[in-house]
């Protein structure tokens, strides 16, 4: 039965939800809420729960979560990757392990919205569709950094979807055709960021695929609410744009010189700070806009910290491969219709 078919007649297709997960046994909880709440025909769905060598008590927590999926007759599966401490190690481990025809990807610090699955996996019915890009939005934060980067909307996927190399999704809300890592290859193990966009433009150059953006598809996350985190954040931008550009040859960002710094903190002063007071006080803009304009510096300030200091290891260039069989990988550096 064609995918066309099986979606007009009512069915779905076999769904397999990837989740890699270091130390989250706090995140654990509302995750399963979530994951066991989804709209999905739940005999539909497999559950792959992945520790990447946590040494909090998530293994406690994926245990209590099987449990209670037993007992609603859900399918939940728990593996290990501990050979590897990356996350990109970790799904490659849940591909690996699934059965399905569609493979679904979060995290474990996400909350998927209760019709995620529903949404994410609605395009498949065209069976030129390869990759789906779900969005990202942001939980409810109390912090003054929280509701900048909300105001920023730092985490939303139509950035990434009209990127101008490839479109690409991040792993926290993506879903893959399982055909495509035959072709195209699983994510870089040894990578530790910018591996979501690696991944995808790889699929792209390999296929024909279409990719769609599923906005309604939507996951919640926690934006960072201190000033360490949003720079770690920020570095890591760093980080995977410097990787990205020795992979495929994409632009670096470029580095804001001081006198550009000294300008438009000038004109931060002078007139952003006055005009966003009056519409604060109006209320026609959030009180968060008066700061946006440094905080944007501190932002941009850390990704060039983050894209200097960044060299890629020489180990983050293979790329596991499925076998013939499927049930196992291989890894080594891609055909050379793959590379760019």
């Amino acid at each position: 039965m064609s995918a066309d078919q099986r979606f007009s007649d009512g069915g779905w297709p076999q769904v397999s939800v990837i989740v890699p997960i270091y130390n989250g046994a706090v995140d654990l909880p509302d995750l399963g809420n979530c994951l066991f709440g989804q709209t999905y025909p739940y005999n539909r769905v497999e559950y792959l729960l992945v520790d990447n060598n946590s040494n909090d008590d998530t293994a406690v927590q994926l245990k209590q979560l099987q449990i209670r999926a037993q007992d609603a007759g859900i399918q939940v599966h728990l593996l290990s990757e501990t050979d590897i401490q990356s996350s990109y190690a970790a799904r490659n481990r849940g591909i690996r392990a699934a059965t399905s025809e569609i493979f679904a990807f979060t995290d474990a610090d996400c909350r998927p919205q209760s019709d995620w699955l529903v949404k994410l996996v609605s395009p498949f019915k065209d069976p030129t569709v390869g990759l789906v890009i779900g969005e990202i939005a942001a939980l409810k934060g109390d912090s003054l950094l929280e509701h900048y980067a909300e105001y920023r909307q730092m985490m939303t996927q139509r950035y990434t979807y009209t990127h101008p190399f490839y479109p690409y999704g991040q792993t926290a809300n993506l879903a893959v055709r399982q055909a495509a890592f035959a072709q195209a290859g699983l994510f870089r193990p040894y990578l530790t960021t910018g591996g979501d966009a690696d991944f995808c433009w790889r699929v792209q150059m390999a296929t024909d695929c279409q990719v769609v953006f599923a906005q309604d598809a939507i996951i919640r996350h926690r934006h960072r609410s201190t000033l360490a985190d949003l720079a770690s954040q920020w570095r890591r931008y760093g980080r995977s744009n410097c990787y990205l550009h020795e992979l495929h040859g994409v632009d670096l960002g470029s580095k804001m010189p001081i006198t550009e710094v000294a300008r438009r903190l000038g004109r931060w002063l002078i007139k952003d700070v006055p005009k966003s007071t009056w519409q604060v006080m109006r209320r026609r803009a959030p009180s968060v806009s008066l700061i946006s304009v440094p905080l944007d510096i501190y932002c941009a300030r850390s990704r060039a910290i983050g894209q200097r200091q960044a060299k890629l290891p020489e180990a983050a260039r293979q790329i596991e491969w499925l076998d013939q069989s499927g049930s196992e990988a291989t890894t080594a550096s891609p055909p050379p219709s793959v590379t760019t």
